[in-house]
């Protein structure tokens, strides 16, 4: 097997798949069995200083500019390329999630905060402190929700179910069809008495789940961050429960639900897919841009065409860049149906995110869990830190700003220091900082365009609420580097900034990206989706992105 990865952005790359037992060539080849375009530039491991990602020098704080943390990423893939052997090293998180409160402390104490991690019973001590009735129940939440995941996670392994040969061609075709339906008949037996249940929580607003659970603001509201986490919806929007679900069925080393950090930043899981693709075969190339896909005389995906006139020729093209970009930029306009083109404009690609990498020379100093003496890391600094995430109210008024073109005045953070964790990302003393950040607008009010002055004020707005949480973190700051929804476009080649190439809902299994291509196969003939556009879906900011272009790399292993 030989193939090609160009580590860049989303169309700037393609990975092509030649009989095994080829060896790894720094020279292209003239014909391919398969090309997959887009190594994803979101997974690259970026070095403030190393490389033009800040107009400041900082020497020795090692980002990962989109991406922050792994999950999502299929086990049997994580198997099937041997990305341990290869160097994929994962830091587990726990506890994994702490939400400070803004109040003031009783009898000198500090101000109250919750935990959540693995130990039970202190994750029900953390959240007694807010409600006695909300840590009783607590385990019977849990369980409701691994009752549902685990009867629908084998759909995340298994083909979506094929619409067009459902609904078109002969009787034998619809016949054949059918047997796509297997995995979702077997998930639906396995639900048994909860399709109920599992049918109100991705139907219906986050809220109302939560709300019929729990009594305490605090956990309903870091509980809800996962339901509207990348996403342009807020907690009380119908369908906001899938997102919830879509992120607890999620797996790092055999630990459901599980996300944890990357060695080195979430450049080790390229690294680590490189390094296995050449142990098969690959050739692995830099700075080769991908212009369009070639389309032959029949019609039919031929290879693909770089922007200096070189063709690379395969019998099947796989696109691991957005169904937009795939289709409205790298396929010829005339290969397509005029129908289809506008069912691809009309795709939800909307994501209200801004990230903000920051380094900082000392540990953020948190009200509610004061640093040790000795300022070491204490188990809360590697958790997901959730910030203005004190109740419901907080994250809705977050949420209707954004919708109105604001950016929001108190806007929801999700902080993480790796660096906790990982010492390879920065120097000794200090951390990187990563801030993801709802609600941002992609124009905003007036549809105006982003300037440097509202990047700059809005991340002044962000960092004054860090502060407030943890005193002394502007004074830390010694770089940032500011990527709103435009700049995550621009940087990433994404369209409209959508970090999961198009919306998460239940149409991940049936429909994603659009009921006519949910199976991969596109209008044009050996010319497939395989990015997180397509089943199953989730982020380019994680892993998940990777799973079926490497379910194509773990195919041809076996080949």
């Amino acid at each position: 097997m030989a193939a090609a990865v160009r580590a860049g952005c989303a169309h700037k790359g393609f990975i092509s798949v030649t009989r095994r037992g080829s060896h790894s060539s720094t020279a292209l080849k003239p014909q391919y069995d398969a090309i997959v375009i887009g190594a994803g530039r979101n997974h690259l491991l970026h070095v403030l200083g190393g490389a033009a990602v800040s107009e400041e020098i900082i020497p020795g704080f090692h980002f990962s500019r989109a991406s922050y943390l792994l999950s999502l990423l299929r086990p049997h893939i994580y198997q099937d390329l041997e990305l341990k052997k290869h160097g994929l090293k994962v830091y587990m998180r726990d506890p994994y999630s702490f939400t400070p409160m803004l109040e003031d402390g009783v009898r000198g104490r500090p101000p109250r905060s919750l935990t959540l991690g693995g130990d039970l019973a202190k994750t029900q001590q953390e959240i007694a402190k807010f409600s006695e009735k909300d840590a009783k129940v607590y385990p019977d939440f849990l369980s409701y929700l691994e009752r549902l995941a685990c009867a629908i996670h084998p759909l995340l392994d298994a083909p979506p179910v094929d619409i067009p040969g459902l609904t078109q061609g002969s009787l034998r075709k619809k016949i054949t069809a059918l047997g796509s339906l297997k995995p979702l008949v077997k998930s639906g037996l396995k639900l048994g008495k909860n399709i109920p249940d599992f049918y109100e929580l991705v139907t219906a607003p986050a809220i109302k789940v939560l709300n019929r659970w729990f009594e305490s603001e605090p956990l309903r509201a870091t509980l809800a961050t996962d339901s509207v986490i990348g996403a342009n919806t807020s907690p009380n929007n119908p369908g906001s429960g899938y997102v919830l679900l879509h992120h607890v069925m999620g797996e790092l080393e055999k630990e459901k639900g599980a996300w944890g950090y990357v060695e080195g930043g979430m450049g080790g899981v390229s690294q680590s897919i490189a390094r296995s693709a050449r142990s098969l075969g690959a050739d692995i190339f830099t700075n080769r841009d991908v212009k369009q896909v070639l389309i032959g005389q029949d019609g039919s995906a031929k290879g693909i065409i770089l922007t200096d006139g070189t063709e690379v020729h395969s019998k099947v093209v796989l696109s691991n860049a957005t169904p937009y970009i795939t289709f409205k930029q790298l396929t010829p306009k005339d290969a397509l149906p005029e129908a289809f083109i506008t069912a691809v404009d009309q795709i939800d690609y909307t994501s209200p995110v801004t990230k903000i990498n920051v380094a900082v020379d000392k540990l953020p100093n948190f009200l509610a869990a004061p640093n040790s003496a000795d300022g070491k890391p204490g188990p809360h600094h590697q958790c997901s830190i959730h910030l203005n995430c004190e109740s419901m109210e907080v994250l809705e008024e977050a949420y209707r700003e954004g919708q109105q073109g604001r950016p929001s005045s108190r806007p929801m953070i999700e902080m993480t220091i790796p660096s906790v964790l990982d010492p390879t990302l920065a120097p000794p003393g200090c951390h990187v900082v990563s801030l993801f950040i709802q609600f941002t607008p992609y124009l905003l009010e007036g549809r105006r365009a982003w300037t440097d002055e509202d990047r700059e004020r809005f991340a002044d707005t962000v960092f004054d609420w860090v502060e407030h949480y943890a005193p002394g973190f502007k004074n830390s700051i010694v770089g940032k580097d500011i990527l709103t929804p435009p700049d995550l476009e621009r940087v990433f080649v994404w369209y409209i900034c959508m970090l999961y190439h198009s919306k998460h809902s239940l149409h991940l299994y049936l429909a994603r990206p659009l009921p006519s291509v949910a199976d991969y196969r596109s209008p044009v003939k050996g010319l497939y989706l395989c990015g997180s556009g397509s089943h199953p879906g989730g982020g380019v900011m994680g892993a998940a992105g990777w799973n079926s272009a490497l379910k194509v790399l773990a195919d041809f292993k076996r080949l």
